[in-house]
């Protein structure tokens, strides 16, 4: 069976919304939808699953604590005891109030850098890797409904486009 492209370019963000919805009950996979902006209601409309990027942060903020943890345990009780202000230094469980705010600071470094280079792999947005934009409007003021089909969904995907605001109807 021959494969096609369909490209459906819309003006409106509401109409954008409109057309996912008609497609997806039609029963019409949409490969990918490009956006100038995030348009709110879409990734619902589009059928999206929520992002683990959350879990992600949380581990690499719990990495960070502990590093921060650990680090500061060395330098002020193993390696460098120090007696400041009558403070004890020979327990970091008694320190621990003082060590809050650069526990607390490590955790935010880590998971702020951590979820960078997460979310830059994951997107595969990396230093010489070209991109995937069928249609270079679609940074400026165009929305783009992505489709692959087989040969007898393209007359319905058209007129399911058409129908619901598509100004232009590609084939590729």
């Amino acid at each position: 069976m021959s494969h096609k492209t369909i490209h459906g370019i819309y003006d409106d963000d509401a109409l954008l919304i409109n057309g996912v919805k008609e497609l997806r009950s039609a029963g019409i996979e949409i490969a990918e939808v490009f956006c100038p902006y995030p348009v709110h209601g879409l990734d619902k409309a589009f059928g999206l699953k929520h992002t683990r990027l959350a879990i992600c942060a949380f581990i690499y903020a719990l990495c960070g604590v502990s590093l921060g943890a650990f680090m500061m345990w060395y330098m002020n009780i193993m390696d460098w005891p120090m007696n400041i202000g009558g403070k004890p230094s020979f327990s970091f469980v008694e320190n621990v109030t003082a060590f809050m705010p650069i526990l607390f600071e490590c955790g935010v470094f880590c998971a702020a850098h951590g979820i960078v280079i997460t979310f830059l792999l994951r997107s595969w947005i990396l230093p010489g890797v070209s991109n995937s934009n069928p249609d270079p409007r679609t940074t400026d003021d165009k929305f783009l409904v992505l489709l692959h089909l087989d040969e007898g969904g393209v007359d319905s995907a058209a007129s399911i486009l058409k129908s619901s605001g598509a100004t232009e109807i590609n084939e590729a």
